[in-house]
């Protein structure tokens, strides 16, 4: 699809044409031989003899330079300047005042008024010259800026509308990546499953979900790809693909039996093959933690290998809070590495949960992370909660701590409630 992006005009460029100049002057000789001097320099020269008179001309067509004289019948030097620069706002014109020696004393009157120069009457043509071209060459300067405004103005409204494109695109992969998580809640025989996604962004790296094996038998993962944004997406979302609950012929996770039924594999083992795919087929500097589980609710145990993941967190029935695990490199790291197995052994009553670590490693205002402890005080503190609603309780309990509603990491997280034979 094709964005309807919009391209920046070229910008304008100053004309390459005489400068216009307007000399205001009531008396004769001297606006007939300032205008005889700037013509012979190749300037375009209008006259005027009174700021009346001049404020009609530059209503007509603003000059690019003006010679003004201090004394003049009717308005004032100082009201025409006034008066031209409130004409002149979206183009500058440099303003000379003509004075006497006798009147260097306004001089201060007539720059605070908006003039730009003085010059003492009688002018020599060298003076004259010489103060012209300062004028041009500020003019140069000036128009080159206004140009450079305009053009970042510019660029600055296209960026906004190509900002607008890419948050509406934004939202829509949003709206995909949660649509990876396919249900919130699951309830089974022997247990039920919860499950939240909460992206610091957009669209974020954090993946959380499970895959039946056979029945009473059910692979939970969680997992957690570096950095933010697009790119972390778009790595989670061909992960999601490796252990695909809908397609259990792509799942690593799964092998397929002479009946046609599926087995579990050693979470390590797949693990150890998703770190190989990653090395070596994906063009990427991403690396991922992951957390891989395989339930089995008819007798409560788990086995369970862990990458660079957070470690499980056991809520035993009793109201105990056990948090352990081999820890391990994260996928995409290194080349050859192992990742053990261990087995956890559940309870009817007992929960589990994987959590990612923008959970552990949300800071509070001061900076402080709440850590294993402090999330273990949390779970003590939400343990009459069961199901979504314990994990929405976390998520208000985590704001809270952290002092505000958003979250520097993406948090996600999947429970199991093994209930056993009841």
């Amino acid at each position: 699809m094709k964005l309807d992006i919009p391209s920046l005009s070229p910008a304008m460029a100053t004309p390459a044409v005489a400068p216009l100049v307007l000399v205001v002057e009531d008396n004769d000789i001297q606006l007939d031989l300032l205008s005889s001097s700037l013509g012979r320099w190749g300037y375009e020269v209008i006259t005027a003899t009174s700021g009346g008179a001049a404020l009609a001309l530059c209503a007509d067509r603003l000059p690019d330079l003006v010679l003004c004289s201090w004394i003049m019948p009717g308005m004032s030097a100082l009201d025409f300047c006034r008066a031209f620069r409130e004409l002149s706002e979206d183009q500058y014109g440099y303003f000379i005042l003509l004075t006497t020696e006798q009147e260097r004393g306004e001089v201060a009157r007539a720059l605070n008024a908006g003039a730009d120069d003085f010059l003492i009457c009688p002018v020599s043509d060298p003076e004259l010259r010489a103060r012209i071209m300062v004028g041009e060459r500020i003019l140069a300067m000036q128009r080159e800026l206004t140009q450079k405004n305009r053009l970042i103005s510019e660029t600055l409204g296209v960026l906004q509308k190509v900002q607008g494109l890419i948050d509406k695109d934004l939202l829509e992969a949003k709206k995909l990546q949660q649509s990876l998580l396919r249900e919130r809640y699951r309830a089974m025989p022997g247990g039920t499953l919860s499950m939240m996604l909460r992206s610091a962004g957009h669209v974020g790296g954090d993946l959380v979900g499970y895959f039946p094996v056979r029945p009473g038998v059910v692979g939970l993962f969680g997992l957690d790809v570096s950095g933010h944004g697009i790119s972390s997406a778009l790595m989670t979302a061909r992960l999601a693909g490796y252990l695909s609950a809908t397609t259990p012929d792509q799942n690593l996770a799964l092998t397929l039996l002479p009946d046609g039924s599926y087995a579990a594999r050693p979470p390590g083992e797949v693990i150890e093959e998703l770190n190989d795919l990653v090395l070596n087929e994906m063009d990427t500097e991403h690396y991922f933690t992951l957390m891989l589980a395989i339930a089995d609710l008819t007798t409560g145990e788990v086995t369970v290998a862990q990458a660079g993941h957070p470690h499980p967190a056991l809520l035993r029935s009793d109201g105990m809070v056990e948090q352990a695990g081999a820890g391990g490199f994260p996928v995409g790291l290194l080349a050859g590495v192992r990742f053990e197995q261990y087995k956890l052994q559940l309870a009817p009553g007992d929960r589990l949960l994987i959590l990612s670590d923008g959970v552990t490693e949300c800071p509070d205002p001061g900076g402080e992370m709440l850590g294993e402890d402090g999330l273990a005080r949390m779970l003590d503190e939400l343990r009459r909660f069961s199901g979504p609603a314990l994990l929405s309780a976390l998520v208000w309990k985590l704001s809270e701590f952290a002092g505000r509603r958003d979250f520097p990491d993406d948090v996600s997280g999947i429970l199991l409630e093994y209930l056993g034979d009841s």
